[in-house]
């Protein structure tokens, strides 16, 4: 079971970015994926996540209106959609599958981790 995720980078505030979660050595089809994100010196917080079963789960309010997740089960991907990103959204992002179908907004829940993107906002 192997995550990746990519898509990050460098953008001004306002703008966008499209983050994607490649799932090799399991079908996504209703797997929860949690998206995480952390800066130095503080802990690693849960985004959202999306599960095929229950939908999408957000667990920050500031992110509401801004950031959507779509799931293509033939691309075996889970993509992040951030509009209108601010500065406070620059972090290392993570995405996150523990095998199941339930979101959880606790890290330890996951066990198999996609290897970090960056995302800056600044002008």
């Amino acid at each position: 079971v192997q995550l990746q995720a990519y898509g990050g980078g460098l953008v001004q505030p306002g703008g966008s970015l499209r983050l994607s979660c490649a799932a090799s050595g399991f079908r996504l089809n209703n797997f929860a994926i949690a998206w995480f994100r952390q800066v130095p010196g503080k802990e690693r917080e849960a985004v959202l996540c999306s599960s095929g079963l229950s939908g999408v789960t957000y667990f920050l309010d500031s992110v509401k209106g801004r950031f959507t997740v779509s799931r293509d089960n033939a691309k075996n991907t889970v993509s992040l959609q951030m509009n209108s990103l601010q500065p406070e959204d620059t972090a290392v992002y993570y995405c996150a599958n523990h095998g199941g179908t339930d979101c959880f907004k606790e890290n330890f829940f996951y066990q198999y981790w996609g290897r970090e993107t960056q995302v800056t906002v600044s002008s």
